[in-house]
């Protein structure tokens, strides 16, 4: 628009909208920012316009009418079943909230775009699961319960909200596990303890995004013509106890029965919240395909995958109780071992192979 954007900020109480808020304040093109939240943001914050308000109260309509919303970042959804107040809660915040923020928005004549901070969860985890989930792909068993149920059924309102209003674009993104320094979540909290449990005998491949990307994402899906859906995660993957090793903590393999206990039992002390439906992502773990976000809305991620955890080990301060220094040399140590037993192994088979052909 000629006159510069005006753009809806849902859930700027949290440290990633904040961040958004910051970075759209610093753009020419955008005249007019507007947050809304149940809770006061923290952040230092300029020009964003603050509405205490509830995504489920329909007086948020009136907001988007007579701010001439233009652009709607709908980043409130949440993972967290304690943080939210429970798990019925959490659904009703997730979906409830996003059903009436979209009747609101089918409503305002000025909106053109919607974007949806979504989740690679909506692919679920399982063990017949693709190496990696394109964003036309979906899972062969899509979760039945939980956060990824909540943010599928959410992205098919949006998708119907696209359908009903043709003269409006809209951007779904679905973020891996997104770290960094004020980004708190299920994985800040588990590398947080001494020890990091896992599920004996799995040792799932992990994707991250760290939070600078994913506030590039945003601010570049929010000023910039990209609909469509696009998985959003650093580049390549860490096994769970490569990231054991290097945050410096101890793994503790959990026998597979009693796993649902273990994690029940941090919740309620309050050590991490860690929902029954994120127990399988500990088992059988998720990678998706960035290849279209590379491609189609030109954006690559300037940290990897292992940049990320790193990076968050070090802004967070978290101390291993085994030093980087032995972990880089275990690490080390390992890819010898590997190398070495794959050159036995190929002696060997060299080796059998000549005798059958010498007893020939």
């Amino acid at each position: 628009m000629l006159d510069g954007r005006r753009v809806l900020i849902t859930g700027i109480a949290g440290p990633l909208a904040g961040r958004v808020a910051a970075a759209l304040e610093a753009r020419d093109d955008v005249r007019e920012l507007i947050g809304v939240d149940v809770r006061e943001p923290q952040h230092d914050l300029r020009r964003t316009e603050f509405v205490r308000a509830d995504v489920r109260n329909p007086l948020v309509a009136r907001v988007l009418e007579v701010s001439e919303i233009d652009t709607v970042l709908h980043l409130s959804t949440t993972s967290g079943p304690v943080a939210a107040g429970g798990r019925a809660r959490m659904k009703e915040i997730n979906v409830i909230g996003a059903m009436q923020l979209l009747a609101a928005c089918q409503k305002v004549p000025t909106l053109r775009r919607f974007v949806l901070k979504s989740s690679t969860a909506v692919y679920g985890s399982e063990h017949t699961d693709p190496v990696s989930f394109r964003e036309d792909v979906g899972s062969r068993t899509p979760p039945t319960h939980g956060f990824g149920k909540d943010v599928a059924e959410v992205e098919g309102y949006v998708r119907a909200l696209g359908r009903r209003r043709s003269d409006v674009d809209v951007t779904i993104l679905r973020f891996a596990n997104l770290l960094g320094g004020r980004i708190d979540g299920a994985f800040e909290a588990l590398f947080g303890l001494p020890a990091v449990p896992s599920v004996l005998g799995f040792d799932p491949r992990l994707q991250f995004c760290h939070e600078e990307d994913a506030v590039a994402v945003i601010e570049r899906a929010a000023t910039e013509d990209h609909p469509g859906t696009f998985n959003v995660a650093g580049d390549g993957v860490l096994y769970l106890s490569q990231c054991a090793r290097l945050a410096g903590r101890v793994p503790v393999p959990v026998p597979l029965p009693f796993v649902a206990g273990v994690a029940s039992l941090l919740r309620r002390t309050g050590r991490a919240d860690i929902a029954s439906d994120q127990l399988r992502f500990l088992q059988f773990g998720r990678v998706a395909d960035t290849t279209r976000l590379r491609e189609v809305m030109g954006y690559t991620p300037r940290f990897t995958t292992r940049e990320a955890f790193e990076d968050f080990v070090r802004r967070r301060r978290i101390r291993g109780v085994i030093q980087r220094d032995e972990v880089i040399r275990w690490e080390r140590e390992l890819y010898d071992f590997i190398q070495r037993k794959g050159q036995e192994r190929f002696l060997a088979a060299r080796e059998r192979a000549e005798d059958r052909q010498g007893g020939s």
